[in-house]
């Protein structure tokens, strides 16, 4: 059960305090290490072993996405051991499994990170948005996708700056033609208005705010876990039928990439469908 929930980062455990039920560091060293390689995309692994030739280093999504898990992991770790959380090596422990299993959707805990001081559950809540990389099964925006936002902010930036000057963006050695960065910024546009439509909905439960807004990134990035109300240690169960539709509504969206799911509703789609 464990391995299936580790390799498919689904995070299905049979027991109610998920890993931690283990106590083991040896168990939760194996599901780190291969939540890190099923969050990272495939195509690599297949390329790698097809032409004997290691893609994994100069990768730019790969090394951006095992550069957020080793710089927060390292904040998480310093920001829990300097507030009294825990002794410095289970600090580490802690930190280095829970980045990995947000930021891969994986969702499996080994503490109650509900728990944990404002700092790492503000980052913990970002890397709910992040995501692993693109060809993976995880949920999220996708490193890739937030890596060419950031190229296109600085590339508008350099522009203003010299209005003359012609920025083209650049991604693992080719360059990114303007289709697809519309594209991107078109499709982290729709999911946040996706995000923002279900959240309000979502307010009608008489929950708090953190609770509520944890619960959509939770679902609509396919994590599992949030915070508050529905932190590792709690469940959705208090929800009612209505918002429970509403969130199982959120996990087919996040884990489709919403456009799938929105062409169903689209009345050309169903017109044409009617005239073949």
């Amino acid at each position: 059960v464990h391995t299936f929930g580790t390799v498919g980062t689904g995070g299905f455990s049979s027991y109610n305090d998920g890993i931690a039920h283990f106590g083991s560091v040896y168990i939760e060293v194996v599901i780190i290490v291969f939540m890190i390689l099923c969050g990272t995309n495939f195509n690599l692994f297949f390329l790698s072993f097809k032409q004997k030739y290691n893609y994994f280093i100069h990768d730019s999504e790969f090394k951006m996405y095992t550069g957020i898990i080793l710089i927060f992991s390292i904040l998480i770790a310093l920001n829990l051991y300097f507030s009294g959380v825990f002794e410095s090596g289970d600090s580490i422990r802690h930190a280095v499994f829970n980045v990995s299993s947000v930021i891969t959707t994986t969702g499996y805990a080994t503490a109650d990170f509900n728990m944990w001081p404002t700092l790492s559950k503000v980052i913990l809540f970002i890397l709910m948005f992040i995501g692993a990389c693109a060809g993976s099964t995880a949920g999220g925006l996708k490193v890739s996708r937030i890596v060419l936002i950031f190229k296109n902010i600085k590339a508008n930036l350099k522009h203003m700056l010299h209005s003359r000057s012609v920025e083209s963006i650049r991604f693992e050695g080719s360059k990114i033609e303007k289709d697809t960065i519309v594209g991107t910024l078109g499709y982290f546009a729709i999911y946040f208005l996706c995000f923002t439509v279900i959240f309000l909905l979502l307010c009608f439960e008489p929950f708090d705010l953190e609770t509520n807004l944890s619960a959509v990134a939770a679902c609509f990035n396919n994590v599992g876990p949030g915070f508050a109300g529905v932190g590792p240690t709690s469940s959705y169960a208090e929800y009612s039928v209505f918002s429970k539709f509403l969130l199982s509504f959120a996990m087919l969206l996040g884990r489709l990439e919403i456009y799938p799911i929105l062409l169903l509703f689209t009345p050309k789609i169903w017109a044409t469908s009617k005239r073949k």
